[in-house]
Order: structure tokens, then sequence, then C-alpha cells
């Protein structure tokens, strides 16, 4: 397979601090990546470098480019939504249409007016009178409507209610995502996007804790509910997280293998939510 984007040894610093620790990995063509963490953990920094937003050490290239070094052939092929869209106020749809048409080669106004048709804004409406969730649809309508190869989204639905979330990954899946495109999303709503990915990335204090395709998780972690003796046994194969849930003892178990659990209590597939909280308080031992 092609990767999209290829990082070795990435690291950036501000003063004394590492915001992005020498991490490494590949991001695929055709794939959904989730870039899960904390608050501070890394993922803005990570992502201005894959935008060319800021320089970093070691060796990055998205789409073949340098993204610090060569923006400007990168921003023909990539488009991005940030927690916030930053629209002007003042301007008219038509003409932010007339803009985008003007400086981008690969927009469609055909195609954004065709999405703009299925949603309540008017052509004539000034971005300040469009709600919040509005604005979004305005700013998804022209991001889909852009011959683009990657996709980056940083809290794409940040303060939408979950009609407009819903919606959003909906109009994502259905009328942008296809195999010669690739996207990025950074969220902390977690279970909304889990069913949309296809890999997921967690990354704490800067490092990468886990960069897994969503198949290969259940090869690799398994819950168990249990209680009593048969608690104690699973004590003994090393868990690395347990909570307590309805009188009974939830073990998360990292390459170990489900026969040697069968018979000790329920098992299932861990949520990422779970398995990502487990892995951050892991990480902080």
């Amino acid at each position: 397979m092609t990767s999209l984007v290829s990082a070795r040894g990435v690291s950036k610093r501000f003063g004394a601090v590492r915001a992005v620790d020498n991490v490494s990995f590949d991001i695929e063509k055709g794939k959904i990546l989730g870039l899960i963490g904390p608050n501070g953990a890394g993922k803005t920094t990570l992502l201005k470098a894959v935008l060319g937003l800021t320089d970093c050490e070691g060796d990055l290239s998205v789409l073949g480019f340098n993204p610090f070094r060569q923006r400007k052939q990168l921003m023909q092929n990539i488009c991005f939504i940030a927690d916030v869209a930053v629209l002007p106020r003042w301007i008219k749809v038509s003409q932010l249409l007339d803009y985008v048409e003007a400086i981008h080669p690969n927009f469609s106004r055909k195609r954004a007016e065709e999405l703009l048709r299925q949603t309540k804004i008017m052509s004539t409406s000034r971005v300040k009178e469009l709600s919040k969730g509005m604005v979004t649809q305005l700013h998804l309508s022209i991001i889909m409507a852009i011959d683009a190869k990657l996709l980056v989204l940083d809290e794409p639905t940040l303060g939408l209610d979950i009609l407009f979330r819903k919606e959003f990954y909906s109009n994502l899946l259905n009328d942008y995502f296809d195999e010669e495109r690739t996207i990025l999303i950074t969220t902390h709503q977690v279970e909304e996007i889990e069913n949309l990915l296809t890999d997921i990335m967690f990354i704490n204090d800067g490092k990468i804790l886990l960069d897994s395709s969503m198949d290969s998780l259940s090869d690799t972690y398994v819950e168990l509910m249990t209680s009593g003796d048969a608690a104690k046994k699973a004590h003994g194969l090393r868990p690395i997280a347990e909570h307590e849930m309805f009188g009974k003892s939830v073990m998360l178990f990292e390459g170990v293998s489900r026969d040697h659990l069968e018979g000790l209590g329920e098992l299932r597939i861990p949520s990422v939510a779970d398995l990502f909280v487990a892995k951050i308080k892991e990480a902080r031992k």
C-alpha cells in the first residue's frame, strides 16, 4: 500500500517541552484514522506539522511533499477543518464560493451548490447570520467539493448538538470518503467515531502509545468481567487495567490469548474509549 503520510523520528520542541517526541508512523491511502489524545498530548502540534504550519525535526512526508517547505503544492491536494470554522463573518455564502472557485484549482462550485441545497443555508446569507451548525455545514460543503487526497479534521463537531454531529459524519462517509481519499480525525468524542474508523492512534505527552488497525484490536486486547476465585486467577495474567462494575471486576488484557481467559468470566472486545483510558493510565504509572 502507498503511504500518504510518512513520519520517521518526528519531534517538535517549544523551549524545554517536547510537544511531539520522536514519533514514527504511516497513514495509508483509503484509511480513516482517529488520532486520540488528552488535552496537551501533542495532537494539534502534530496536525500543524502535517499541514505545513510548523516545522519539525526528523523526516515528514505528506503526499510526497515536505509539508513545511512545499506547502503550496501540498495544499492543492489537502483540506482541513478546525474546531472553529474560520470564515469571515461579513462574507456572503455566494461570495465565499466565488473566492474558493478563484483560488483552488480542484474546487467544483456545482458540487458545492448541490450540497448546500440539502441544507437551509441561503446563498445570500452572510456567515454571521448562520448558526454554528450551519457554519460547519457550509465549511463541509466547500471541503467536499474539493477533489483532495487527504482531509484533516481537528475536533470538527465541537460544540454541535448530536443531530448535527451525526449528520456531519454521515455526509462525510456517504458523500466524500472513497478508496482514493484518506481522512485524519482528532476528537474527544471517541464513541461517536469508533464505528467509522479503519485505524486508531493514541498519543500522550508527545509519544505514540498505540498505532493499530481497528480490525487487529480484537486480536490484541480483550476485556474480562469476572468475580470471586476466577478474578484471583485472572489477576495472575497481569491485566493492564482494572475497575469495578456492578460488584464485579472488569479487567483489560493486552497480548493475552482468549483461550487463557475462557471460563473465567464474560469476554468482550473493549471499546476504544476504555482502551484509551487504560493506555493513558498505564503510560502515567
